[in-house]
């Protein structure tokens, strides 16, 4: 089993580096707080070294997003572009308007679909595919709660759209589901599912597209390093990409790569990758710099 370099500082390989693909919620936030630490690291590479794209598994697009890292104290400084699951995964819905569609999710996430063109439908009935953003009610609904509904669209093969790939997100101190988890309930059943954000690659095209703007030349894909605390979305991402990959252990997964003495297990932290068939070169904790 190949273990990870523990990278409790940043700074350490940052030099090494021109561009970060840095996700958001479980690295720099947990949906109530951001953490300055994480932050800063991020602002301090922008400054020093290189640029960082934030790129993440919302299901709103990224100028939505904006309003809410505000609101939770990201600064600015801490990025300099920023792509989406949502913005990914925009472009499939406008190949297939006007639908129309079975839209599951909650009210916030509507931005999704402004001016797309599409139509919508009340059920699997008289749909023509599915879009899931999430369940409608995060704080109490599990995938199981759309068994029952989402059986008709199996039988009729309808298509399901998922605009975000993670299954479980850290919200406080709680595990929520996100639309993912509803993604792989449908698949399970036997329906088609089509997903274009983590670790998928329209929304890695999308961030290349942007570090090079940032460049003002061609990425060095050897010099692009992602970050995230998803195994299964931002490490396979990365994995699926050949980039480097920094995982952080101490995201969704908690306290699991952590020793006895408090630091970053690195044994710990490859077991949860080997789990899933993924690899990082480097581990930490969380982000600092």
């Amino acid at each position: 089993m190949t273990l990870p370099h523990p990278l409790p500082h940043l700074a350490a390989v940052a030099g090494d580096y021109d561009i970060l693909f840095c996700d958001v919620w479980g690295v720099i936030h947990n949906g109530r707080e951001s953490w300055p630490g994480a932050c800063e690291a991020l602002a301090r590479f922008n400054r020093d070294h290189g640029h960082v794209v934030l790129i993440s598994n919302s299901p709103r697009p990224a100028s939505d997003v904006v309003a809410q890292l505000d609101a939770l104290g990201v600064p600015r400084e801490s990025w300099r572009a920023f792509v989406t699951s949502g913005d990914a995964t925009r472009m499939e819905l406008a190949r297939r308007a006007p639908g129309p569609a079975w839209i599951i999710g909650p009210g916030r996430d509507w931005p999704l679909y402004e001016g797309l063109g599409l139509e919508t439908a009340h059920g699997a009935a008289d749909a023509a595919f599915i879009s899931v953003t999430g369940p409608d009610d995060d704080t109490v609904e599990t995938p199981e709660d759309y068994r029952e509904r989402l059986t008709p669209a199996v039988a009729r093969d309808l298509e399901l759209i998922c605009a975000n790939p993670d299954r479980v997100v850290q919200r406080g101190d709680q595990l929520i589901y996100c639309g993912g988890a509803l993604a792989d309930l449908y698949e399970s059943m036997g329906g088609r599912v089509t997903m274009a954000g983590k670790p998928f690659g329209p929304i890695y095209a999308l961030a290349m597209i942007e570090a090079e703007r940032l460049l003002g030349a061609p990425v060095n894909r050897s010099r692009v390093l992602c970050i995230g605390d998803g195994v299964i979305t931002d490490v396979r991402g990365a994995n699926q990409q050949a980039l480097d990959c920094l995982f952080i252990a101490q995201g969704i997964h908690g306290d699991a790569a952590r020793g006895p003495d408090g630091r970053l297990d690195p044994a710990r932290a490859a077991a949860l990758l080997k789990a899933e068939t993924t690899f990082a070169r480097y581990a930490a904790l969380d982000l600092a710099w």
